[in-house]
């Protein structure tokens, strides 16, 4: 039983060893796309690099008192 399952084991490595691997695209055709799908800086973002302290750890559920869905909306946006 060891012996088969040792057998079927070293059939699957070998198989996956055997497979042909995609060539590599060079650096320089990458860089381009890379810097294409960053996105621009979320104003969020932009505050917290100013030194604003993030409020993420702070307790939001006062928003859930607010009137409307907009206004809990509007306050719960201060905690992400």
């Amino acid at each position: 039983m060891k012996h088969l399952v040792f057998l079927v084991l070293a059939l699957f490595a070998a198989a996956a060893i055997a497979q042909d691997k995609p060539a590599a695209a060079p650096e320089a055709a990458k860089e381009p796309a890379k810097e294409a799908a960053k996105p621009a800086p979320s104003k969020s973002a932009v505050a917290h690099k100013k030194g604003t302290p993030s409020r993420r750890t702070e307790d939001a559920r006062h928003c859930l008192e607010k009137a409307s869905n907009t206004e809990v909306i509007k306050c719960a946006e201060e905690y992400l």
